[in-house]
């Protein structure tokens, strides 16, 4: 992993450098971190026991759980003990590690929430062709070509951050490793590899925003043909995964649409 530069670790600046600052983020993050984990795992073990939550709705609520959990060990475990931490140093080979994992279940967590809209769009619009179109045997190959499109996506991302050299400073301005801060730190012309992060990360995020956003307008018009409690219990699932979608997609597109400043 260490041909194409001189440096064999780094140091996480985190989020600040003020000691009770920090303080703060460590009883903050804890709380949050362990709420996710938590009420993920709740989820996953409430699924996997009852053998009346086998919709597809919560077959793929299930991945959705599991791939949350992983996305937010990838980062937020390392984030809190920084934060006690005087020098916060993460080697080169953590740095990949962590860059792969952070694109692999956040990518496998957009995939899921589009199937999930697609879920719902078939319930709803197409109530009468629902068993047949989402089977165990759908759900199972959909799954499964998420997991094969994170993991491909993820590769992308880790291949741009092997062909960076670094022979400079190792200051990495952020609380974790991502493609983004460590452009700031390679010794190279960042112009190409920019245009392909925003093409990878950045169409993924925003596309899939548009579909889901398009596929929920489609099914609050068709809501109209429904009875009113059929709209009412429609619209309170809509609600909630819509929700998820805005604080999920917000700052994924935030951050992977903008091109980051060349290096000099």
């Amino acid at each position: 992993m260490q041909q194409n530069n001189s440096t064999a670790e780094f140091i996480l600046l985190g989020l600040t450098q003020d000691p009770m600052k920090k303080k703060t983020v460590f009883v903050i993050f804890f709380i949050f971190y362990l709420g996710t984990v938590v009420g993920n795992l709740l989820i996953i073990v409430t699924i996997k026991s009852s053998r009346t939550l086998g919709s597809p709705m919560y077959f793929f609520l299930f991945y959705l759980s599991f791939a949350d959990s992983c996305f937010s060990t990838s980062t937020a475990p390392r984030l809190i003990v920084d934060s006690l931490s005087a020098k916060n140093i993460i080697t080169y080979n953590e740095c990949m590690t962590q860059v792969f994992a952070l694109h692999f279940f956040g990518c496998m967590e957009v995939f899921v929430l589009l199937l999930m809209a697609f879920d719902r769009y078939v319930a709803i619009c197409k109530p009468l062709h629902y068993p047949t179109i989402m089977s165990r045997q759908v759900c199972t190959i959909l799954i499964v070509l998420a997991w094969i499109g994170s993991f491909i996506h993820s590769i992308a991302q880790i291949i741009l951050a092997l062909r960076l050299p670094f022979c400079g400073p190792n200051l990495i301005d952020h609380y974790c490793c991502d493609l983004q801060p460590l452009l700031k730190l390679a010794c190279m012309d960042t112009y190409v590899i920019n245009l392909l992060l925003v093409s990878n990360s950045g169409a993924i995020c925003s596309s899939s925003f548009v579909i889901l956003m398009i596929s929920y307008i489609v099914i609050l018009h068709s809501l109209r043909n429904h009875s009113a409690e059929g709209r009412k219990k429609a619209l309170s699932t809509c609600t909630s995964h819509i929700i998820v979608v805005v604080l999920c997609f917000g700052p994924c597109i935030f951050t992977y649409t903008r091109p980051q400043p060349l290096t000099p």
